[in-house]
């Protein structure tokens, strides 16, 4: 995907933050964009505020924690721009709750949102840009703490599973001609901590990530991090940049690094611990 000029690319979560970014980044440099989100009034927003610079885009509603909305989704792109190449998975949410606080109806959400929607943007994109042969690019948003399991299990399950997808399927589709990347982003100026606002009434009532009593020194400092965090077009960036050379592994900064080297250090002392060892046959 060297050149994305005349390129469709279809975004999710692209009301605001990332995903809004990325869409700014791919209509710059002449992509056509379908933005997706389920928050309505930032998805019009954003899309005449694209509209004003004379980019060629779009928006559709959907909640991609449903496996039928996005596929109307994918079905309302087609019928506006008659092909994709470009697939960005991005939305996200932070709920779930820590252990001992989690709920049926936080795992369903979080991982809804953050993992299935994923899966079910691969499997409903992926044969539109095999269609036609011309290649195209998937990107997925998991998180640093996709490498390294620094906030609450569901949220950290969830980015693992998007690293994971994306790396398997990363080689699986290299061959079909389309590229995958993963993006792991640190602290962004995002509402990833008001979540919530976006809540589908069939969950009923979930707390944000960790909002618990005990947990709101680590929400204050999360609020304040994300509050100073990078600017989410500068990520856009980074993934059109990633998009057109294909990287496995999209990263925003160096901040978590030394985290990510101690695990893979305890992953390696691990098979150390074993190495002189020969097991029974």
């Amino acid at each position: 995907m060297l050149q994305l000029e005349g390129k469709v690319a279809f975004v999710t979560g692209a009301g605001s933050g990332i995903g809004l970014g990325i869409a700014q980044a791919l209509c710059a440099a002449g992509a056509k964009v379908m933005l997706c989100d389920i928050e309505q009034a930032a998805l019009d927003a954003a899309v005449a505020a694209l509209a004003a610079t004379n980019a060629d885009v779009a928006g559709v509603r959907a909640d991609v924690s449903l496996k039928a909305e996005l596929q109307a989704a994918a079905e309302e792109t087609i019928a506006r721009f008659g092909k994709v190449h470009i697939l960005v998975n991005n939305a996200g949410v932070g709920g779930g709750g820590n252990y001992g606080e989690w709920t049926d109806a936080s795992w369903d959400w979080t991982i809804g949102v953050n993992l299935m929607s994923v899966v079910w943007g691969v499997e409903i994109f992926g044969p539109l840009i095999e269609s036609h042969g011309e290649g195209g690019q998937i990107v997925s948003t998991a998180s640093i703490a996709g490498l390294s399991a620094a906030v609450n299990p569901a949220y950290n399950v969830t980015k693992y599973g998007v690293v994971a997808l994306s790396e398997g399927l990363r080689v699986i589709l290299a061959p079909r001609g389309i590229g995958v990347s993963v993006l792991c982003p640190g602290f962004i100026r995002t509402q990833i901590m008001d979540s919530v606002r976006n809540l589908p009434d069939r969950f009923g009532a979930i707390e944000e990530v960790n909002e618990n009593e005990g947990a709101a020194e680590f929400v204050q400092l999360a609020r304040d991090a994300i509050a100073h965090g990078i600017d989410p077009r500068y990520v856009g960036e980074l993934v059109r940049e990633g998009i057109e050379g294909d990287w496995p592994y999209i990263f925003t900064d160096t901040e978590f690094e030394p985290q990510i080297d101690e695990r893979f250090a305890n992953i390696k002392a691990g098979f150390d611990r074993i190495r002189s060892r020969v097991p029974a046959r």
